[in-house]
């Protein structure tokens, strides 16, 4: 029982306001009784978007005993904007209740250190453990179980029905739509996301003419009427050749799913063409492998792109290739690092890449960088940044390209010109990059959520305005440089409270007890790693760099008044009952702003899985 050792009473609940409950706020008090998890997320983040899908499960087994709260902790501007966060709790099938906490209240009351972060809260209100990350279902599930145990055994365990009330079901042809692709017929095919399914549009972007999905969140191959997706996101066209070996004519991220689908335009059936259904959770490799056994992560977008399709594999910060006539696939750019460093492709960094488009000439791989609010490229075998300066920088400010700022973009499109249009999607804008001139524009703003631009042959801009729930075709003459204009708006750094460390010797502790009925794994060598840097570089006088113990000795400069410190923590464990048990790897990366004070703590905790105790 080594999980219920400490006991922390849960810090009460409070916020701006909430949602998915009728109106009705919550207390402690209202959830005595039920196993509560608190769930800190923010909606722009992969990893969270992840742990509502892990959660799932668990909402509907334990449904009777289990609530899930989720504490919205934001990190960009545009998500601290209340109906921002409503539409995203629907957009993203949240059924449950949550707590808008857009001063990171909650956050710092919980000693939250990264997104997502879990707590635990038992049924007499104490709080028995925290994790950060994700892939944390199973050693939920048996904590779960054993609360249950205890409390019933206790009589202290409530059953019935939760807090949740849905919210009214909108009428509206599309909903959340997220990427759109021009069909040979003048067409329009966008991926419904909300919706679960793909739309085919006339050329006017609003009569429906076709439905290829049941509309049910589900995976199942088909015709189009009962296959299904969950929550598809980028299309792609295969060239005439490749489409006729490959025999479908489109392929399909299907984000939530974890697979790549094939689709025959003339029936509308779908086939699953690579993924297992699995999420990635493995080391890197450069090898090809067959593409339905290799497992992905959160595919996001796709292009043609050097005689492949590249995969902008939003899940774990990479891209990836798939092959669809050797029906191969494998990794392309990116370490899974989530940060922004150019380069060779093998050693780049990427940041959640969401949106991919293929210059005209076939030379640029332009890429919406969306957590680093960059647009990057690949050309000749090396990813470039043209615009963006890191993870927690953002605004809306044009001008050159070296200091303009974009906020969280999901999509691109290469233009003719040699420039790139930008759907840059947290500041309501379509922005343009002209690499002639280096400089950064805004084309039209006031849009709601803009996640992908589609350029149709007569030259018109067509924007998948996602909050909107509808394409929007940009006024005539927006492209031309008349039309553009320059805004100089707010400059904004990603204000997360700093951590107050000591100068000189400061431990690091990440702390990690696993989960009931698992052990540490030394099968492999050592069952834990830490990684260490820090930025800037100066901050740290010692304790950089890779070991096998989870502690660590820092010396902090006492020169440097602030940074960040960048830790990458994992455990490998398995199953205690069979000696071929199953076996786990938990990793987690944390980007922790600190200031340095005298005076201030001489040890620095982060809970990978169980309680600073």
């Amino acid at each position: 029982m080594g999980t219920m050792s400490a006991r922390v009473r849960a810090p009460e609940l409070r916020g701006r306001a909430w949602l998915n409950t009728g109106g009705k706020a919550l207390t402690l008090a209202d959830l005595r009784g039920r196993i509560v998890i608190l769930d800190f997320w923010t909606f722009c983040c992969i990893n969270c978007l992840h742990v509502l899908d892990e959660l799932r499960p668990l909402e509907e087994k334990y449904g009777d005993v289990l609530v899930v709260v989720g504490v919205h902790s934001p990190k960009f501007e545009h998500e601290k904007d209340p109906e921002a966060l409503a539409a995203a709790v629907e957009r993203y099938g949240v059924h449950h209740p949550v707590l808008d906490d857009p001063e990171l209240d909650m956050w710092q009351q919980y000693a939250a250190k990264a997104w997502p972060t879990l707590a635990v809260v038992d049924p007499e209100g104490y709080v028995v453990a925290t994790m950060a990350g994700e892939g944390h279902a199973e050693g939920l599930a048996r904590l779960i179980d054993e609360l249950i145990g205890v409390h019933e055994a206790k009589g202290t365990l409530r059953r019935g029905d939760g807090p949740y009330v849905p919210p009214a079901e909108p009428d509206t042809t599309l909903r959340f739509p997220g990427k759109a692709v021009l069909l040979d017929s003048g067409n329009l095919l966008v991926s419904d996301s909300a919706r679960h399914s793909l739309v085919e549009l006339a050329p006017d972007g609003e009569t429906v003419v076709r439905r290829i999905g049941s509309g049910t969140r589900g995976n199942a191959d088909g015709p189009a009427g009962t296959a299904a997706f969950a929550e598809p996101q980028g299309l792609c066209l295969l060239p005439a050749h490749v489409a006729e070996l490959a025999g479908y004519d489109l392929v399909v991220a299907d984000t939530v799913n974890h697979l790549l689908r094939g689709v025959r335009l003339d029936s509308g059936e779908v086939v699953t063409v690579a993924g297992t259904g699995r999420q990635w959770r493995s080391t890197v490799d450069d090898h090809a492998h067959d593409a339905r056994s290799v497992d992905l992560s959160s595919p996001w977008d796709l292009a043609w792109y050097d005689d492949k399709v590249i995969v902008a594999m939003a899940g774990i910060h990479q891209l990836w290739w798939f092959d669809p006539t050797k029906r191969t696939a494998g990794m392309y750019a990116g370490t899974t690092v989530e940060a922004l460093r150019d380069g060779p492709l093998a050693e780049a960094w990427l940041a959640q890449p969401s949106g991919l488009s293929v210059s005209p000439d076939g030379v640029r791989l332009w890429i919406a960088d969306s957590e680093t609010s960059a647009v990057r490229y690949v050309q000749n075998g090396v990813l470039g940044t043209a615009v963006g300066q890191g993870l927690f920088d953002f605004g809306h400010v044009d001008g050159p390209a070296d200091r303009a700022l974009l906020q969280h973009p999901l999509g691109v499109c290469a233009l003719p010109d040699g420039s790139v249009l930008i759907a840059d999607t947290y500041n309501g804008a379509v922005r343009r990059y002209d690499p002639a001139t280096g400089l950064v524009s805004t084309v039209a703003d006031g849009l709601a959520e803009p996640s992908d631009l589609v350029l149709t042959p007569a030259g018109d801009v067509l924007v998948v305005e996602s909050a909107a729930h509808r394409l929007t075709r940009l006024a005539p003459g927006a492209l031309t440089a008349a039309g553009a204009n320059t805004v100089d708006g707010p400059r904004h750094r990603t204000e997360r409270p700093p951590t107050p460390v000591a100068p000189g010797e400061l431990t690091l502790d990440v702390i990690f007890t696993p989960p009931p009925g698992q052990k540490l794994d030394e099968t492999f060598g050592p069952s834990t790693r830490l990684v260490v840097s820090a930025s800037p570089p100066e901050l740290l006088l010692d304790g950089a760099g890779t070991t096998t113990d989870l502690s660590r000795r820092l010396l902090v400069n006492a020169d440097v008044t602030a940074g960040v410190l960048q830790v990458t923590a994992q455990a490998a464990t398995c199953d205690v009952a069979d000696e071929h048990g199953a076996c786990h790897l938990t990793r987690q990366d944390w980007g922790v702003p600190v200031r340095v004070v005298a005076d201030a703590p001489t040890r620095l905790p982060l809970v990978l899985r169980g309680l600073d105790a």
